[in-house]
């Protein structure tokens, strides 16, 4: 891959994946913020602005390397939003309904970069211009659909291992708590050894073809 390519991936994938991530902590924090917790509002992380939310490995470094190395799989992440659970009416089921907030969010801006997408596809005429808007949007599909299959995996400190923390017995609620700690290394682990990448291809191949069915 030339710079020129090196360049033109970074200017295609920096758009999406920064909203991808900020709004994915912003919808965690707006949700606390309605059901009681307004730590995230005090602190200004409801803001859509990126600043607010960038962790300088997770938002900047790991995503821009995974792309300048082709590893055919982008991700990154945001620095979390605060939550206090003692302003929770019931906080196990309300912390299972903040964490789910964000991967929703990023199903919601798979659909939005859809239209981006299209926008690109039918409405532009500048040939260059349109092929950028379609690169874009098609990296904002794809990343916000990865975004959204990594997170749900019930591995701490994923917003799946909180929604399903959720639902199971106290015991084994605690036992997943003590785990989180150890956890980004056991998912840098999963993804280093491919194993993401087996269980995640055929989900996001099922959303992607979804999204085609419905779209196009």
């Amino acid at each position: 891959m030339d710079i020129n390519s090196i360049i033109y991936n970074i200017a295609v994938w920096a758009i999406p994946v920064l909203f991808a991530i900020t709004i994915h902590e912003v919808a965690h924090g707006w949700v606390a913020n309605m059901l009681g917790d307004k730590t995230a509002k005090m602190l200004g992380r409801l803001s859509l602005n990126p600043i607010k939310h960038i962790d300088p490995i997770g938002t900047i470094v790991v995503p821009i390397a995974m792309v300048v190395l082709q590893t055919g799989f982008v991700f990154g992440w945001a620095k979390p939003v605060p939550v206090s659970t003692r302003n929770l009416k019931s906080p196990r089921k309300d912390m299972a309904i903040i964490a789910a907030a964000g991967p929703i969010s990023n199903l919601i801006m798979a659909v939005f970069w859809v239209f981006i997408f299209k926008l690109g596809s039918s409405v532009i005429s500048d040939q260059a211009i349109a092929q950028g808007i379609m690169d874009m949007g098609r990296a904002g599909i794809i990343i916000n659909l990865i975004l959204f299959i990594f997170n749900l995996f019930p591995i701490p400190p994923l917003d799946g291992s909180k929604v399903l923390a959720g639902f199971l017995p106290q015991p084994l609620a605690n036992l997943m708590d003590k785990i989180e700690p150890y956890g980004l290394f056991i998912v840098l682990g999963l993804v280093y050894l491919g194993v993401l990448n087996t269980i995640m291809d055929p989900v996001l191949n099922f959303f992607l073809n979804t999204i085609g069915s419905l779209f196009f």
